[in-house]
């Protein structure tokens, strides 16, 4: 495994939509170990491939320590509720923001080894959820933000 180059806000490959994942091959697999232990050694809680400069739909999240949840080609197929939490992004290291976002979410995506399944999460996984989804579709949280973070 190899730890990667988190891209920072003004890079333009964090403003591109990503393309889908059409085979899961041994260099998909790679990215995602490698994007795990860079989430990790980061101590975020997500992270897109647009963040590590590569415009494909995957995106890993830890929440839970140990509860690694790998998705590629997610799409958010149900949210309901709302919450407002302060959220920051690896690739805007030090600065948060107050956003919306669902207060329950549900993504469909597929792992490693082509099995599709749907995740479902409430709270902070809620939130991991759609900021890495949005990632994936060029979009950021300050795009979402109500209201800067309180120093």
């Amino acid at each position: 495994m190899a730890k990667l180059r988190i891209v920072k806000f003004g890079d333009p490959a964090l403003r591109k939509v990503c393309r889908p994942v059409d085979e899961i091959t041994p260099r998909i697999c790679t990215l995602l170990d490698d994007m795990i232990e860079t989430m990790r050694d980061a101590g975020g809680c997500g992270l897109a491939a647009p963040q590590v400069g590569v415009l494909r739909r995957i995106a890993v999240i830890e929440v839970e320590e140990g509860k690694v949840y790998e998705l590629i080609n997610p799409k958010i197929i149900a949210f309901s509720g709302e919450q407002t939490e302060q959220e920051g992004c690896l690739s805007n290291p030090g600065a948060y923001g107050y956003t919306k976002r669902p207060a329950a979410v549900t993504v469909r995506a597929t792992d490693r080894h082509g099995r599709v399944y749907d995740l479902s999460g409430t709270e902070l996984l809620a939130r991991a959820i759609c900021h890495e989804c949005d990632h994936l579709d060029g979009k950021l949280y300050t795009d979402v933000q109500i209201r800067p973070a309180d120093d």
